[in-house]
């Protein structure tokens, strides 16, 4: 008997959609507090802004986090390793559930942050690994839908549940999402032994990768602009442009669900046209956060922007993290952990540059700062480009 090609499609695909899944998970609870500043700040007598610094904090620890523990681990099975990962993350969010205080709340938060640096020092990895033969760029792209539906779904709805039980009862469904997701890892994935992810060894020659250093820092001037403006999203509409809460929740649905289009339009182009796509998506980027203080009072011109803005960013994400895994094919681990530690290092300081550029000139003037950041990283972007020329040139 022929066995379906549906089915064994299907059986293909699988882990490389649990893999999304989980980056669904992961994505929702990092970002989850943008969506609550407001309710998270009046239990415990603060204001929204003061509050944002939070994701400092969680993305300072990410990237402090990042490459030594994928150096510890570097020899560990990948799915217990994943599956140890899962637990700490469950026991973290218990925490935040139960923090009677700021402080502790904070603590929590920590503990989420060390599991979300070793995972996504290794996921994207896994994922290219996982994916059937020369089907690397796709399973980027369906990993990368994991991320955008956390976006479309985890944060807005989070959002909600919130505003209607409160904001403790997010982390407890999170925490009930991942012991699901433990279960369907220790079932679906295969084993997978440690191969070239790199070691302490691989260091000097990281080092010496010109095209992946420039790449590394554009990614956080990139990152740095863009959440200097998006953590500050809810106060902007809500404080200053006088918009009701449904609206910001309906605006920041609209900004996730555009990361569907950019998803797919990386898995399309990204093999013939990957150097347009990373300078379309900055070109977006820059654009958007530059006209957002001039137009967002208008919701019919604030809609189709967000849609653009949406777009950009997941096509920026998923070009950068698709060229750090081809700068370093024999020690991806390695550099996916600075790269993710390089990542939230752009999200610690882009909330940090948006407190600090809000609390000084107000909310709106945070759009001009992070104009002039992506005006900056044309910098870094040239000097990639041109070491890139010069190592194809080599080879």
């Amino acid at each position: 008997m022929k066995p379906d090609p549906m089915k064994q499609r299907l059986l293909n695909w699988a882990p490389v959609w649990l893999l999304a899944l989980t980056a669904f998970v992961f994505v929702s609870t990092e970002f989850v507090p943008v969506g609550i500043l407001a309710a998270l700040g009046q239990s415990f007598n603060m204001s929204a802004v003061a509050v944002g610094p939070m994701l400092t904090v969680y993305a300072a620890v990410v990237a402090l986090a990042s490459l030594p523990a994928v150096l510890l681990f570097a020899r560990f099975e990948r799915k217990k390793l994943l599956l140890g990962i899962m637990a700490v993350f469950i026991i973290s969010h218990g925490i935040c559930v139960w923090a009677p205080s700021y402080d502790i709340l904070l603590s929590g938060r920590i503990g989420i942050a060390l599991t979300h640096a070793l995972f996504w020092a290794i996921a994207p990895a896994l994922v290219v690994r996982l994916a059937p033969e020369g089907q690397g760029a796709k399973a980027l792209s369906i990993f990368a839908t994991g991320c955008v539906l956390a976006l479309v779904l985890g944060i807005p709805l989070g959002r909600v549940i919130g505003q209607l039980i409160g904001w403790r009862s997010i982390f407890a469904l999170i925490g009930l999402l991942t012991f699901a997701m433990m279960l369907l890892l220790w079932r679906g994935l295969p084993n997978l032994p440690a191969t070239h992810g790199g070691s302490w060894r691989s260091l000097p020659a990281l080092a010496r990768n010109k095209a992946l250093l420039w790449l590394y820092l554009l990614t956080m001037t990139l990152v740095t602009a863009h959440y200097s403006v998006y953590t500050y999203l809810e106060p902007l509409l809500q404080e200053h442009f006088g918009y009701s809460a449904n609206i910001t929740t309906m605006i920041l649905l609209t900004f996730g669900g555009a990361g569907l289009i950019g998803s797919a339009l990386f898995s399309r182009y990204q093999a013939r046209n990957a150097q347009q796509l990373l300078m379309i998506a900055i070109a977006s980027l820059g654009t958007c956060m530059a006209i957002l203080p001039f137009i967002a009072s208008q919701i019919w011109l604030l809609l189709p922007l967000c849609i653009l803005w949406g777009t950009g960013m997941m096509l920026m994400c998923l070009s950068l993290q698709s060229k750090a895994l081809k700068l370093a094919p024999d020690a991806t681990d390695v550099a996916m952990a600075i790269y993710s530690g390089l990542f939230n290092v752009g999200i610690g300081s882009g909330a940090l540059l948006g407190s600090i550029v809000a609390a000084q000139y107000g909310v709106v003037q945070n759009g001009t700062w992070a104009t002039l950041l992506v005006l900056l990283a044309l910098v870094p972007l040239f000097f990639l480009l041109q070491a890139r020329r010069a190592t194809l040139a080599v080879h």
